[in-house]
């Protein structure tokens, strides 16, 4: 059995004898006659493996005969000199270990047989409005029949509860790919590290991290590089990448490669003079105080928005304290929740297929503890607009320090550890860099 098969497997035995129905991502156009590079639905990928547009899988687990069926694109000579080689229907029940295969063209006449194996029907709705009024236009039909047949799929129901579910513990294979990911984004940002110089632009910065992501094997970036110098890095997902790097500016680079459907996820901060001032050290050493810290906590049974992000405020607020850029009780500033101004956004998220994985945060009306085999991100950061209302030298600064944690069984793994973070680190590998003749495109 292969990964694919065991979680079909995995998802059909939660799915009982419902049928589930689940469709490949569309393609988009970008302009004109172009279109974006096509990325499979992260979904449709983790149960099939199949990374072509224009298919659908069918699971139909009570089917005398296929319960494992895939609907894809026939083999075309004349349209594969142009796109690229498709896997045809002849090929499909072999490569992707299905019960049968058809040509996408015959979905909809044959799904109604499927469909009469269940009372329920598992469908993704509100990603394809067409998609999703053709598949409420059989279930109308099926239920005005329903009374002259045994089984019909009458009630539409929810397929992420299970299967998103199913992608939030990792096994090995994922574990690996993961990994993987996180070491391609490690050497991207390492390399950033050694060859930005003041002067550059943003994005001949992000030119070199994707540049590493690229000829390390990453098919491309996790999610649009965020590489923000000066008060650039305090705007959260900014990603415009446009602006010339003064001398004396912090960078904050927040980026991650995408290799086979995995993302790595990693945000550093770093002075472009290769030297931190004492304001930029500040805020930086409240940020790092604070990131080591939750990683020392994530282990199982920890609440992940609760106890973990509780923490990570108090952190934060005690260091804006001392540097008196927050004034009163941490209890005060907490409850009033005016660290806001400078710390806006939750302690982390799930990693996986995606960059903000699948998966609920909460269970039975509370934040669900970590569990091992969750990857999740660990990111405090604070943000001082330039326009603030406190000590001139502290505007403008923003720092975020991300690492990819996955839990164990004995607590945690940094699987980013080796990206350089702290000071000494830092700055040793900056100047290492700028004493080197070795040039990054050798």
């Amino acid at each position: 059995m292969t990964e694919f098969q065991r979680r079909r497997a995995a998802f059909v035995e939660k799915l009982g004898d419902g049928v589930a129905v689940l469709f490949s991502a569309p393609e988009q156009v970008r302009s004109g006659d172009g279109d974006y590079p096509f990325r499979q639905d992260s979904d449709f990928f983790f149960l099939t493996g199949f990374d072509e547009p224009s298919s659908a899988l069918v699971l139909a687990p009570n089917h005398p005969e296929t319960k494992s069926i895939i609907f894809l694109r026939p083999r075309d000579r004349e349209r594969e000199v142009w796109e690229g080689e498709r896997l045809g229907i002849e090929a499909a029940p072999k490569t992707l270990g299905v019960d049968a295969a058809f040509p996408v063209a015959e979905l909809w006449d044959r799904l109604p047989t499927l469909l009469d194996t269940s009372d329920n029907l598992y469908a993704p709705i509100g990603h394809d409005v067409e998609k999703n009024r053709r598949l409420l236009e059989l279930v109308r039909d099926v239920r005005f029949k329903r009374q002259r047949a045994d089984k019909r799929a009458v009630n539409v129901l929810d397929p992420n509860a299970i299967l998103h579910e199913l992608r939030v513990i990792k096994t090995p294979f994922d574990i690996e790919r993961l990994r993987r990911a996180i070491n391609v984004s490690v050497e991207g940002h390492s390399a950033a590290l050694r060859h930005a110089r003041p002067g550059m632009h943003e994005y001949e910065v992000q030119a070199i991290l994707e540049y590493v992501f690229t000829s390390r094997g990453a098919q491309s970036s996790a999610y649009p590089s965020i590489v923000g110098s000066g008060a650039n890095a305090t705007c959260l997902h900014y990603c415009a990448n446009r602006r010339r790097i003064a001398d004396g500016d912090l960078v904050l680079v927040d980026a991650g490669a995408e290799v086979d459907y995995y993302d790595g996820d990693i945000t550093r901060t770093w002075p472009i003079s290769g030297k931190f001032s004492a304001p930029q050290r500040a805020i930086y050493d409240i940020v790092l105080k604070a990131n080591q810290a939750i990683i020392a906590m994530c282990k199982p049974g920890v609440r992940w928005n609760s106890e973990v992000h509780d923490a990570t405020v108090k952190l934060l607020v005690d260091g804006l304290l001392d540097l008196g850029l927050l004034n009163g009780s941490a209890q005060e500033n907490i409850e009033k929740e005016t660290y806001k101004q400078f710390y806006m956004h939750r302690q982390g998220h799930f990693l996986g297929m995606d960059t903000h994985d699948v998966g609920y945060y909460r269970k039975g009306g509370d934040w669900r503890p970590l569990e091992p085999g969750m990857v999740l991100t660990v990111e405090p950061g604070l943000y001082i607009a330039a326009d603030a209302a406190v000590d001139e030298r502290f505007r403008g600064i923003g720092v975020r320090i991300e690492d990819d944690v996955l839990i164990t069984s004995a607590g945690c793994e940094n699987l980013s550890e080796h990206c350089p973070k702290a000071v000494a680190d830092i700055e040793q590998i900056i100047a290492e860099g700028r004493s080197s003749s070795v040039p990054l495109f050798a």
